[in-house]
């Protein structure tokens, strides 16, 4: 791999291009690039906060060291990713949030009670129909309980006139 390979996949690192932006100013053609791979221009562009140091040549390839320089203050565009100073509220902002957020918690609270509306009216329902169906079994036993005495009765009077023909024969 030479020099001008490596300083290409240096490139496509976003770490590095983030720290070295200059390593291109203006992108190249890569067409030329394959052409020329085996010819290094030190003269491609200039490198301020990185030193490539080429280390060993070997069979198999190329062994480079990278170092990256402290930033320099020389009044090039600073290079930190912060956030954009906010600015101050106005007073009507913050009222709209205030009033939007008191919309919020009305609306949260007629939920809440619709929710516990529903909730009571179902519950009244249930007693309604377990009421319904108490009193329909204690109709259904009174009823048994006056056909039973019904019954008794006949079969005494049964009995009696029973008894009256046996007598009367």
């Amino acid at each position: 791999m030479t020099l001008a390979a490596y300083r290409e996949k240096m490139r496509e690192l976003p770490l590095v291009s983030l720290f070295c932006s200059c390593i291109l100013p203006q992108p190249r053609d890569t067409t030329a690039d394959k052409e020329e791979a085996g010819i290094v221009d030190l003269n491609l562009c200039n490198i301020r906060d990185m030193e490539v140091i080429e280390l060993s040549k070997r069979a198999s390839g190329q062994a480079f060291e990278v170092i990256l320089k402290p930033p320099t203050f020389d009044g090039s565009p600073e290079l930190r990713a912060t956030t954009p100073p906010r600015q101050k509220p106005s007073l009507e902002e913050i009222q709209k949030k205030l009033d939007a957020a008191q919309e919020r918690r009305k609306w949260q609270e007629a939920e809440l009670l619709k929710h516990l509306a529903e909730r009571r009216e179902h519950e009244r329902e249930v007693a309604q129909k377990a009421l319904t169906k108490e009193r329909q079994e204690h109709r259904a036993d009174a009823n048994r309980e006056q056909r039973q005495m019904h019954l008794n009765t006949s079969q005494e009077q049964l009995q009696e006139e029973d008894k009256h023909s046996v007598e009367v024969s």
